[in-house]
């Protein structure tokens, strides 16, 4: 039985921030703070800020009937720019990605902490959730830098009216979700090339020998081979006749 827990203890690490990656990918999805929109008349948007997300756009007002107001952002929705219905559908496969990618790297390292007798597939496990990790980076990096370049270049989106936003605003400034979104991508791009620096395993594999599983209390102790015994019995239980 070979235990291989003193070997995986960066892989363990690469785990807990995989996991705790997921939770901010699933946190960036989520919240509204993906674009801060800075309008002059606050006669509706009493605030002075609006939050656009990949969802909704939101903001406070004192003069509607409702303090927040928030209206849905749909991927058909013709106004809105190609990188929002791209951050939609990206962001969606990161997070469903992120929870394989975890199933994955629990099965990895429960592989390696206890003591299973068929290890013939570890490599094939981790090779797995560190691609998945990285995977799961890529596709929430991408939109996350996409929709921070259109923000940093005051890229304007034409809302109807009933959204009651300005077109274009006075400024725009980056929001915490993208903030979250990098944290959480940097994040499962180390837990992936962590999971797949893992050599120890692939190595030991190729040269481990065969394991003798006869029961030593039942024997056999002697083999045969072509009929003919190749033990030696013991001298001690030779016992010579007396005549």
């Amino acid at each position: 039985m070979i235990y291989l827990a003193h070997t995986a203890h960066r892989q363990f690490l690469g785990l807990v921030a995989g996991f705790l990656a997921w939770i901010f990918t699933m946190t960036t999805v989520s919240l509204n703070e993906w674009r801060l929109w800075h309008v002059d008349d606050v006669s509706v948007i009493t605030s002075g800020v609006a939050w656009v997300g990949i969802w909704k756009a939101c903001f406070y007002s004192q003069v509607l009937p409702e303090t927040e107001n928030c209206r849905s952002i749909s991927i058909s929705d013709s106004f809105v720019p190609v990188e929002i219905p791209v951050a939609q559908v990206l962001m969606v496969l990161a997070v469903v990605c992120g929870l394989v990618g975890n199933v994955s790297g629990a099965v990895a390292m429960r592989m390696v902490y206890f003591s299973l007798e068929d290890r013939s597939s570890i490599r094939l496990v981790f090779m797995l959730a560190g691609t998945l990790y990285l995977l799961t980076g890529m596709l929430s990096l991408v939109p996350l830098v996409w929709n921070m370049s259109s923000v940093l270049n005051n890229s304007t989106i034409d809302f109807p009216p009933e959204f009651h936003l300005p077109v274009p605003p006075v400024r725009q400034q980056v929001g915490s979700a993208i903030g979250v979104g990098i944290l959480a991508s940097v994040l499962m791009l180390i837990s992936g090339l962590l999971f797949l620096s893992y050599h120890y395993a692939w190595n030991t594999l190729k040269s481990e020998a065969p394991r003798d599983t006869r029961d030593p209390l039942h024997g056999p102790w002697n083999e045969l081979t072509n009929g003919v015994n190749q033990g030696m019995d013991n001298p001690v239980f030779h016992i010579e006749e007396v005549s």
